[in-house]
Formats: C-alpha cells, structure tokens, sequence
C-alpha cells in the first residue's frame, strides 16, 4: 500500500514538471519576439547582427517571473516595464558571459 503511494506520488511529480517544462518553453518562445523588439528599439547600441544573440541570452537568462511579464509583452505590447526587465536580465553577468559568447560566435 505504501510502495503504491509513493509510486502515484513519484509518478505525480514526474508530470508536473514535464507540464512545468512545457509551459517554461512555450513562455520563452512568446517572450522571445518581444525581447528582439525591444532590443531592436530601445538598445540602438546593439549592432543588427547580434539582435538574436542578444534575444538568445535574454530568453536563456530571464527568471519564471521574468518570462512571464515578457511572453505578456508579446500580446499587449511594450511598455517600460518590459524594457525594464530586459534591462534587468542584460546586466546580470551570467547574460554578459552569454553574449560574449554568442558575439565572438557571430561576429
């Protein structure tokens, strides 16, 4: 009975985070159009060639919360607060290690 339950329980948990996955690739592909308009917008810094770098390593750095308000960007538009975020995700160091990266692969 107890081997039962904890079975179920494994097998629950085990779910949960596919959907949990699921749902964290579905926001990331939404958030990501938003993220290369306000790249392409609002950091006039950015050279063309590196906007989906730059997109990339939002997406690949930005937090659940982070997504969400980005994938929401994607369907009401822009606002500050998205810029914000983007903003945000750029200056943490694991984003500039990401866009390093990707620049030196670009370029």
């Amino acid at each position: 009975m107890i081997r039962a339950v904890i079975l179920t329980s494994i097998l629950a948990l085990g779910a949960c985070t596919d959907v949990q996955n699921a749902a964290d690739r579905t926001g990331r592909k939404a958030a990501t159009s938003a993220v290369t308009e306000t790249i392409a917008i609002n950091f006039p810094q950015v050279p063309k060639p590196l906007i989906e770098a730059f997109t990339g390593c939002v997406i690949d750095n930005a937090q659940a919360v982070e997504v969400r308000e980005l994938a929401k960007a994607s369907i009401v538009g822009i606002d500050d607060d998205t810029v914000a975020v983007v903003r945000n995700v750029l200056s943490r160091p694991e984003t500039q290690t990401c866009l390093r990266n990707r620049a030196t692969l670009t370029l």
